[in-house]
């Protein structure tokens, strides 16, 4: 086969591969149910259930929409805590705050056990200040580079390192003497935490958005290269990293759905 011929054929099913993302893979919801073995977990904690939401980037009434059906799956699980990693907005504009609150006003359900951190994107356009109010009133505890204790766990809250807000050490410094899980949006980031926490949860890398055959994923992002899909037992802080909700860069997926985490740690000894 002649090299244009080959280049021809590459170039068709990669717009094959766009197109099928965009119409279809981006909206294959998936609900991610994983068990998470963690050494010195205490017993009360065996079983203990976090749905994780990850990376909505609304910016429309269609990223509302299908950000609104993610929170639906999540709730329906009935999970002990409602973690989300950053990247609730694509970018700030004047229509975004409502679309956000409409989205995120069903998680009042959770009477106050939902945690959260900004990510880059809650920067563009803004500040991730503009979550604070939007979070009061929905019950939602945003911790940027802080700590807090809820429901046995000690929950470590650090701002995005891509925006250039992160400080693991303050926040690490103000967790208390209960096990510790820590919320980043930039899952390299795990390899820079302060020593101490059980567990780092992350999202930032979409799972690359378009993984081909035999599992190449060409698109990495910047403190999402390394850890980029699923559970990572052996990093320096145990790491799971969701392929998140929303899209960045390119409105599509190929091989990768968006994903709804439901995590039920568990001991490993």
């Amino acid at each position: 086969m002649r090299f244009r011929d080959l280049a021809i054929l590459s170039g068709a099913a990669g717009i094959g591969m766009f197109a099928y993302g965009y119409l279809v893979g981006r909206y294959q919801l998936t609900l991610e149910r994983r068990d998470i073995k963690l050494p010195n977990l205490p017993d009360r904690l065996d079983g203990f259930r976090i749905a994780v939401l990850a990376d909505l980037h609304i910016h429309d009434v269609q990223s509302a929409e299908f950000s609104a059906r993610a929170v639906a799956l999540a709730l329906a699980e009935d999970p002990d805590v409602v973690v989300i990693v950053g990247d609730f907005v694509q970018s700030w504009s004047l229509a975004v705050p409502k679309l956000l609150g409409d989205v995120l006003e069903p998680l009042l359900l959770m009477n106050g056990a939902v945690v959260a951190v900004p990510g880059n994107h809650d920067y563009d356009g803004g500040d991730a200040s503009l979550l604070e109010p939007i979070c009061d009133v929905l019950n939602i505890k945003l911790l940027r580079n802080a700590a807090w204790d809820h429901l046995g766990i000690s929950w470590v809250g650090v701002d995005s390192y891509s925006a250039g807000k992160s400080d693991a050490a303050l926040a690490m410094s103000q967790r208390g003497e209960e096990p510790c899980i820590a919320i980043w949006h930039e899952p390299d980031a795990a390899d820079i935490l302060p020593e101490g926490a059980l567990l780092q949860i992350s999202g930032h890398s979409h799972g690359g958005q378009f993984v081909l055959p035999g599992g190449f994923t060409p698109k990495r992002t910047f403190m999402g290269r390394k850890y980029f899909s699923g559970f990572y037992p052996h990093a320096k802080t145990p790491v799971y990293v969701s392929r998140g909700i929303g899209t960045t860069f390119l409105p599509s997926r190929f091989n990768c759905p968006p994903e709804v985490s439901l995590l039920t740690l568990k001991s490993a000894e």
